[in-house]
């Protein structure tokens, strides 16, 4: 398991960060000087560890939040939001997640012009689109944004439509090459990883392995850090393909690790280091930088002026009369532009995952007026150790409050509800308090909804996609439609 130094090190936290490198380092260095950002980053790292000897991952983010409000340090706070925010995601917070962190997605000198309809784009589902443009290339390499789990659905629902192209081995940044016994069990625990332990990450894992994927992990030693982590995490990728020249490959990573050129901390990404080693070039799907962020002032100005004349329902991607795709910057092959987050019951709608999940209302009376209160659904034949399938935090006052009292007893006649977002399928809930202590288990059985199936076959009325294969635009019905 490598040490969360090698992961979250000062240097290694800028690659986190949804803009490139350089612009990160400037915007930091307008709070404080390095060595008090590199403090932050040590003070991060001796709380998170703190927090992870609590039992249960409510106790755990309680102790990253109390620790979050009662600082002023502007350094500690820009730097351990990041941290804050991955709790957040664990938790099934996800609107929160964008609050305590969340970059201004600055125009960049080489940005390419917005894709128009009048210069001869169009936008294509993504989820269509893709499979097809990944046919000729034996690796396909996603990028996501740690903590926008959104950036994650994409991926999970393209697993299915990779395999079928051929591909059979997906690599996951995140992923302890401690735990071997993962394929045999089918799905991650608290101990397969870090980014893991977040529900649409685990989706994402356990939908490859049920789909017949070599699973493997590629993180570099703990003690390769910078440029020595990037081009040790293009070696394990590029053994893959001397061990076994028929491998198709796809790769989860965070943000720039998959730009195929230009600048990276000062020396090359993985993916240019990747290419180097195997003379492979990947396919390099960008997801980062067209989303919507909290609040519209930090997204791109392309983002906003495209939602707001599309308001597209689903991912899609912009390409040309002859199929080539549109990218926001060099070093990707085409940009993902998402949907704007609604939310529903204080979550949002892309938990569906494209129609593959529906909503499962609960109802915080099971909750026995002890908040917060942690609901989670886990599949019925996983065990009691597996990531759940969807959780969430019900609660009497807002998440992010930090109160003297543990646990709050409510005495209001109003009890908060929420929406769990599941596959159909049977499962087993459990309800538990702060402190990790069942206060309530259930099976539940959740049925499909046709609603929810007819969202995937449908999309906005002037989209218009692209055969590939024909380089022909066709209407949607005749081809998105038709998935």
């Amino acid at each position: 398991m490598p040490a969360r130094a090698a992961l979250f090190s000062f240097p290694v936290f800028l690659a986190f960060l949804a803009v490139p490198a350089a612009r990160a380092q400037q915007d930091l260095a307008g709070i404080g000087v390095r060595e008090q950002q590199i403090q932050a980053v040590d003070r991060s790292e001796q709380i998170m560890a703190e927090a992870e000897k609590r039992k249960g991952i409510l106790a755990q983010y309680q102790v990253m939040r109390r620790a979050y409000a009662t600082s002023g340090n502007p350094n500690f706070r820009v730097i351990f939001g990041q941290y804050l925010s991955w709790y957040q995601t664990f938790i099934g917070d996800y609107p929160d997640a964008l609050q305590s962190f969340a970059i201004k997605e600055q125009p960049q000198s080489d940005d390419a012009p917005m894709p128009s309809q009048q210069q001869g784009w169009h936008p294509v589902q993504a989820r269509v689109y893709l499979p097809i443009l990944a046919k000729p290339y034996k690796a396909v390499f996603f990028n996501e944004a740690h903590n926008v789990p959104l950036t994650r659905t994409l991926t999970v629902q393209l697993l299915q439509a990779l395999r079928d192209e051929g591909f059979n081995t997906f690599a996951v940044e995140t992923l302890y090459r401690g735990d071997t016994d993962l394929p045999k069990r089918g799905y991650p625990t608290a101990k397969s990883g870090f980014y893991t332990r977040e529900p649409i990450y685990a989706e994402m894992v356990r939908t490859a392995l049920k789909l017949g994927y070599k699973v493997v992990a590629y993180e570099a030693d703990d003690q390769y850090q910078g440029d020595a982590r990037e081009a040790q995490q293009a070696r394990h990728l590029a053994r893959l393909f001397k061990d076994d020249p028929d491998t198709r490959l796809v790769v989860n990573a965070g943000y720039a690790h998959i730009q195929k050129e230009g600048k990276f901390l000062g020396g090359q990404s993985m993916a240019e280091h990747f290419i180097e080693d195997s003379g492979i070039t990947p396919l390099a799907i960008e997801q980062t930088m067209m989303i919507s962020h909290d609040g519209s002032a930090l997204d791109h100005p392309y983002y906003t002026a495209i939602v707001q004349s599309l308001d597209p329902p689903q991912p899609v991607v912009f390409v040309d009369t002859q199929g080539k795709p549109w990218s926001l910057r060099p070093g990707y092959d085409v940009s993902v532009l998402f949907p704007a987050t609604h939310l529903s019951d204080g979550r949002p709608t892309w938990l569906t995952l494209g129609g593959l999940r529906v909503p499962y209302h609960f109802d915080g009376s099971a909750c026995q007026n002890r908040f917060p209160c942690l609901i989670e659904a886990r599949y019925a034949d996983e065990g009691d150790d597996a990531i759940p399938a969807d959780r969430m935090v019900l609660d009497v006052i807002p998440l992010t409050t930090v109160g003297d009292i543990q646990v709050t007893t409510s005495g209001s006649n109003v009890t908060p509800t929420g929406n769990l977002y599941l596959r159909p399928g049977k499962y087993h809930l459990r309800v538990s308090d702060e402190n990790d202590n069942v206060i309530a288990q259930q099976s539940i059985t959740v049925q499909a909804s046709s609603a929810a199936v007819a969202a995937v076959r449908t999309g906005p009325s002037n989209e218009r996609c692209i055969d590939v294969e024909a380089a022909a635009v066709r209407p949607l019905s005749q081809l998105c439609g038709s998935q």
